[in-house]
């Protein structure tokens, strides 16, 4: 199973990871914990919205841009919260 993709040059360990193709372009969907003091340095990147995206233990690399997101993070405030975030990403063609 998948535990590690990156982002540009940001390592994140997932729980969750999956992969398919959508119109013979990669589609991977991830879930991940974020914590209160992590946040602000995630959502930065994510608001990108397009990626250099790796998978290392997969041997894949791709640029893909958000199609889906959400996080279950409802006070960020609090010091030692953790919220899980559910992202998809789908390759654009260059």
């Amino acid at each position: 199973m998948v535990k590690e993709i990156v982002l540009d040059e940001t390592s994140i360990n997932v729980y969750k990871y999956e992969e398919e193709k959508e119109d013979h372009l990669h589609k991977i969907s991830i879930e991940f914990n974020v914590t209160s003091e992590e946040y602000h340095d995630i959502t930065t990147l994510l608001y990108k919205g397009t990626f250099d995206v790796k998978v290392p233990e997969r041997d894949l690399s791709f640029k893909a841009s958000i199609q889906q997101y959400s996080t279950s993070f409802t006070n960020l405030y609090i010091t030692g919260q953790v919220g899980e975030f559910k992202l998809s990403l789908l390759e654009v063609r260059e």
